[in-house]
């Protein structure tokens, strides 16, 4: 009797104030069901090192069991999300989003039911798959890395400066640490000088932020890509250009809905492959540290295979 496929389940018990651990019963609960013909390995990890390793091995054992259907199924916040998209990207091995944190910002662009992992597992489907682009950052990397695939938003300025803060802060928790962080960086923040290359066409400008998207969502929300579509090949960029710092204040809560776009600060284009370069630019992919820029940003079509899309 052939080996059944299995399914790895990566969850961080902690994610969401402790949420996918509470959630973890019911979650499986539900994917017994829809998976009768896998056998899911739970793995609960500690940290960050710990499940990017966890990940990394499952689509390892995946593809070397070529053609028996195993997947993989990740649990938490966008960095664990972000985990999965980068040991799925570029293989055949299928990927479920399981959101369990405070923005999951990775399904609401992938079009993932983002209210948690119990809605998002009752869509899992082994027979019902769906290929998503993905972004592709080929530069100096974090950790001696020189490419790393990211599902939703590369951010370059205020943004990553905001989200980098908030990633340092222990206090307050959730969403809420955002929007202390952004404070706290608005007392300093001038514009900074970008220099751009979009699909080799150059520009060079001063902006508060030059965002790349996939999806359209970071920040615990922000949908700074309104139009962004995981599905056409192309990368929405979004170029807030210099305002005053009440200015941008006042335009960070109208992100959430994406009504911001109106302002003429606001530049939107698309492009197949960004350059970004400018000096102490530090950029972040779905809420992680990529590095120091230049970076290039491609969108690779069809990347990702998500299960249930």
């Amino acid at each position: 009797m052939p080996d059944l496929p299995v399914a790895t389940l990566v969850v961080n018990p902690s994610a969401g104030k402790g949420r996918a651990g509470r959630r973890l019963p019911e979650v499986l609960s539900v994917l017994a069901p829809a998976l009768p013909g896998h056998r899911i390995a739970v793995l609960e990890t500690a940290g960050f090192p710990q499940a990017r390793e966890a990940c990394s091995d499952a689509v390892d054992a995946a593809r070397a069991a070529d053609g028996r259907g195993d997947c993989l199924l990740v649990m938490g916040g966008d960095g664990m999300m972000h985990l999965g998209v980068n040991a799925c990207a570029g293989t055949d091995v299928p990927l479920g989003l399981l959101p369990a944190g405070t923005g999951n910002d990775m399904c609401r662009g992938y079009g993932v039911d983002s209210r948690g992992a119990v809605p998002a597992a009752r869509a899992i489907d082994p027979g019902r798959t769906v290929r998503v682009d993905a972004l592709r950052v080929s530069g100096a990397l974090e950790d001696g890395a020189t490419q790393a695939w990211v599902g939703s938003v590369v951010a370059s300025g205020f943004d990553a400066r905001v989200n980098r803060r908030a990633n340092a802060m222990s206090r307050p928790k959730g969403s809420l640490r955002y929007a202390v962080a952004a404070l706290a960086e608005l007392a300093t923040f001038t514009p900074l000088s970008y220099r751009l290359s979009l699909d080799g066409r150059p520009r060079e400008l001063d902006a508060m932020l030059v965002a790349v998207g996939n999806g359209g969502f970071f920040g615990g929300g922000m949908n700074i890509c309104p139009d962004a579509d995981p599905r056409d090949g192309l990368l929405d960029v979004t170029i807030v250009h210099p305002v005053s710092r009440p200015t941008l204040l006042a335009m960070l809560p109208l992100m959430f809905g994406g009504s911001f776009v109106r302002h003429p600060a606001i530049e939107r284009t698309r492009a197949s492959r960004v350059e970004v370069l400018g000096e102490d630019l530090v950029a972040m992919g779905d809420g992680e540290p990529l590095g120091p820029t230049p970076l290039v940003v491609e969108s690779v079509p069809g990347a990702l295979t998500l299960l249930g899309g």
